[in-house]
């Protein structure tokens, strides 16, 4: 059982504080849910502060390959360090990757909001409702490209990755130009709120008014807690932005 856990992911922090209260010693900077988390923080998730959480002694440390570098976690494994690496790139892998990581911090059992979010993302895929271009970033442009989780999160709403497969794009989130968005000719613009705080306000003006659905970065790329109800409040975001298109 591991009793003081140190998480390098904003999304497994909800999850292990949301099943196991108190088992959380530390946190990134970036770790904003719970609202009133009270642990130590250790910068962010590519940069933590590797010999603060050496001095901490956790007995486990929880990351992602994709958000973490494997610099750092060399570092904790060298340090004696037990860490628990994550690296889903569908709904179920998260799903089921959740499960073995809170097994790893001591659960015996599936938490509630774990089988609810099965139950709720078992549903078949729909059939696709509209092509879209996600961005993540702007100066310079990066989209969501080839098997990523948010892709599969989209996919199970009815919407294809415009991005996922073109030829010669092969990198997860390639660097594009508006003109190359442009080509794709999508049905909408999907655009979330983190990393890049997209808004009605700022990245839609670039595009000539195509559609675009602003939705939370959270409902769309966060494993944990969050995909409950994730897939109801994209599923409608999307519907509107294609009814308003």
């Amino acid at each position: 059982m591991a009793n003081r856990i140190v998480s390098l992911v904003p999304s497994l922090t909800e999850a292990i504080a949301a099943t196991l209260p108190g088992r959380l010693v530390a946190a990134t900077d970036y770790c904003t849910h719970p609202g009133d988390l009270e642990v130590a923080r250790i910068r962010g998730t590519k940069n933590p502060d590797v010999d603060q959480i050496i001095a901490l002694a956790p007995d486990l440390v929880v990351a992602n390959a994709e958000e973490n570098r494997a610099v750092d976690l060399d570092r904790l494994r060298d340090a004696g360090l037990s860490v628990h690496v994550m690296y889903p790139t569908t709904v179920p892998d998260a799903l089921d990757a959740l499960s073995v990581m809170l097994r790893a911090c001591g659960t015996h059992d599936d938490p509630e909001w774990l089988s609810m979010a099965r139950a709720q993302w078992s549903a078949p895929e729909p059939a696709p409702i509209a092509t879209a271009v996600i961005p993540i970033w702007r100066r310079p442009w990066m989209v969501l490209g080839r098997d990523t989780f948010a892709g599969d999160v989209l996919a199970r709403c009815g919407v294809q990755n415009a991005f996922a497969g073109i030829e010669g794009i092969e990198d997860h989130y390639p660097k594009v130009s508006v003109e190359r968005i442009l080509a794709t000719e999508p049905d909408l613009l999907v655009l979330p709120d983190e990393p890049y705080a997209f808004s009605d306000d700022d990245g839609p003006e670039a595009f000539d008014g195509i559609p675009h659905a602003c939705v939370s970065g959270r409902d769309l790329t966060w494993y944990g807690p969050s995909l409950v109800g994730a897939r109801k409040r994209l599923t409608t975001a999307i519907e509107e932005a294609l009814s308003r298109g």
